[in-house]
């Protein structure tokens, strides 16, 4: 099996709960499938680099999955054909962190010293 980070864009007119049940339902679905689901990450209602499909904003979430390629090319299909989902992007590691990812820790840091 190999190790995958999948990043989804939702869209902005769901509410968040709305986002913490599709990645719920993707994580079962891909547990069924043979993959395991490392960590999952709401990373918010965020601005858009650039408008998508006339939307400025998106609900950011990540998944670290453990499976094989064949779940993870489903999966991607799914999101061709979801009305739901802006965006995604699914990249091939060599191993999962455990650890928050630095969007998520970028609350933590203090100011600035320069």
């Amino acid at each position: 099996m190999a190790f995958y980070e999948h990043v989804l864009i939702s869209r902005p007119d769901i509410s968040p709960a709305q986002v913490e049940s599709q990645i719920e339902e993707l994580a079962e679905w891909l547990k069924s499938q043979g993959a395991k689901i490392g960590k999952t990450e709401y990373w918010g209602l965020r601005n858009l680099s650039y408008p998508i499909n006339k939307q400025r904003k998106g609900h950011y979430s990540l998944l670290n999955i453990d499976g094989p390629a064949a779940a993870v090319h489903e999966l991607e299909r799914r999101h061709r054909i979801s009305d739901d989902v802006i965006r995604y992007l699914t990249v091939k590691v060599d191993e999962l962190d455990e650890e928050p990812s630095p969007v998520m820790g970028r609350k933590d840091r203090g100011p600035r010293k320069d």
